[in-house]
């Protein structure tokens, strides 16, 4: 079940702030940034004003956006109502909001080391079966095992140099579920940098009950 609150799952409450509060917080703990497009489902710009920009954060410039339809559409929307001067872009999910600020310096790092294109992965620990078409009574086989040692599990903030971002964007092909993967159909380099287990995303009841406990441990 997911999180079925009847209202954004960013405004959803986590240890007595909204998700996105925990996320904007985490993202400035991160020097290095110094501007941020919250984009919003349509809408609930008021609400998502009213906290994030309360108080307005000192050392960054802060603004609030509605999103599109669908996730690129959103992504777009934020590349265009960024200032001219940054060259740096890290896109990010407020649903994982718990990921903490080392993420966000470890991938601009690795952005001025000179990549075009970072994402922070964590291995992956589960055995992967790749199974054939569902039947008709729901089931379905097993087609092989995928060997897992090269397998990773992408999380955010995804980080790119902005021109590389900005093309990806304007040819992107079909519907895809982050970012890189539209940097990859153009034909650039993806390169990967240690996430952290915090960062899960928070989408489901169980999920917002770990996020919780995340944040008590952390308070001891």
């Amino acid at each position: 079940m997911r999180l079925g609150s009847g209202r954004p799952k960013a405004l959803v409450p986590l240890g007595g702030k909204a998700i996105v509060q925990h996320a904007l917080q985490r993202v400035l703990g991160c020097p290095e940034v110094d501007e941020v497009i919250v984009v919003v489902p349509a809408g609930h710009a008021a609400e998502f004003t009213e906290l994030v920009l309360s108080p307005p954060p000192a050392h960054v410039v802060l603004h609030v956006v509605d999103g599109g339809d669908q996730r690129s559409d959103s992504v777009a929307r934020g590349l265009a109502a960024l200032g001219d001067r940054v060259d740096l872009v890290l896109v990010h999910d407020a649903a994982r909001a718990l990921t903490p600020s080392s993420v966000f310096a470890r991938v601009i790092a690795l952005l001025r080391a000179g990549h075009e294109a970072v994402v922070p992965v964590m291995p992956v620990t589960d055995t992967i079966k790749q199974v054939g078409p569902v039947r008709s009574d729901g089931l379905a086989d097993v087609v092989r095992t995928i060997d897992r040692t090269s397998l990773r599990a992408v999380q955010t903030p995804q980080g790119f140099r902005r021109p590389v971002l900005e093309r990806a964007h304007e040819a992107a092909i079909g519907a895809v579920t982050d970012d890189a993967a539209l940097v990859e159909q153009h034909g650039e380099s993806v390169t990967t940098v240690p996430g952290d287990v915090r960062a899960m995303k928070i989408t489901t009841p169980h999920d917002l009950a770990a996020a919780s406990q995340w944040l008590g441990e952390g308070a001891r």
